[in-house]
């Protein structure tokens, strides 16, 4: 049995930061880096969807995470996604994680083109054998990556002693038991979606990795907590009002990291900058909305930590 205690806990998505003129900055990553560690999480999820990755390039990428490790190696658990839309850059940067010490590398499937389970499993151990002495961590995300992980694949990859478990982001809990099980006791399952936390946890995830944990990351682990300790009860209420904050940043205009980053701006006074385009930035208007979703997390926070 391998000691998966690392990765037992509230591991937020980390936010891509950038400067004013929209450049990655590692000044500003290093700052996140050390504001989430200072609050106390479990770890952090580097390069993914929250990470804004397919909007950045091998080299950006690899710049973000060289970053986080500056602050975060031997502090808490690094888990870098280095999946690109093609094998030689998802493996150039798999290699690049393993030089700096991650603890993990972590790959959604290829999208676009609909691939079959061989060909997703040859991308997924291609990418694995370039960082050979590194956990992998499967990346479900059917709901973009546009395939699931059927339990067929999962399975064909259990026969890849560094393949550790899933982050499942598809929204049937079911889905966490399943892999949980088809794993057993030596691999470990995270919860994805962010509003049903407390479900997946009920279900067996060893913890969780989410795009919103970064902007409040004390209810995260107050529930993650309260739910190890048996108390669903008010884990429940937490997951409820969390639930709200999201609803109501999802209401702005400007794509929600971009409101996220504004209210770690307003609550913390940290500024990593806005989002990349395509991803829509904040408009004026927005300002309303984000300050009543900033006041949010502030009344929850005062109630349940």
């Amino acid at each position: 049995m391998r000691d998966l205690a690392k990765y037992q806990g509230i591991i937020p998505a980390f936010y891509a930061c950038y400067d004013e003129n929209g450049k990655v900055s590692r000044e500003r990553t290093k700052a996140l880096a050390l504001h989430l560690l200072k609050k106390g999480v479990k770890g952090v999820y580097v390069g993914g969807s929250s990470g804004e990755c397919i909007y950045q390039g091998v080299q950006e990428r690899k710049e973000i995470l060289e970053a986080v490790m500056e602050v975060a190696k031997g502090k808490m658990t690094v888990i870098a996604h280095v999946a690109c839309n093609n094998t030689a850059d998802s493996c150039e940067l798999a290699a690049h994680a393993e030089s700096l010490g991650v603890d993990a590398i972590a790959s959604i499937p290829p999208i676009y083109f609909r691939l079959p389970d061989h060909a997703i499993a040859q991308y997924w151990n291609d990418i694995s054998a370039a960082a050979p002495n590194t956990d992998f961590i499967i990346y479900n995300i059917p709901q973009l990556a546009g395939v699931a992980l059927t339990l067929p694949l999962f399975k064909e990859m259990l026969k890849n002693p560094r393949v550790v478990g899933v982050k499942n982001s598809s929204m049937p809990v079911q889905d966490i038991q399943i892999f949980k099980m088809a794993g057993g006791e030596d691999h470990v399952v995270f919860n994805g979606p962010d509003e049903q936390l407390i479900s997946g946890l009920a279900m067996g995830a060893d913890g969780g990795i989410g795009g919103t944990y970064g902007v409040m990351p004390e209810l995260y682990i107050k529930m993650f907590d309260l739910c190890k300790a048996g108390d669903y009860t008010t884990a429940r209420n937490i997951q409820n009002d969390v639930d709200k904050i999201i609803y109501a940043m999802c209401e702005c205009k400007g794509n929600l990291y971009a409101v996220m980053k504004e209210i770690i701006k307003l609550r913390e006074g940290l500024d990593i900058g806005s989002v990349r385009k395509p991803l829509a930035a904040l408009v004026p208007e927005d300002a309303p909305q984000v300050n009543k979703c900033k006041v949010m997390i502030d009344e929850a926070i005062a109630k349940y930590c």
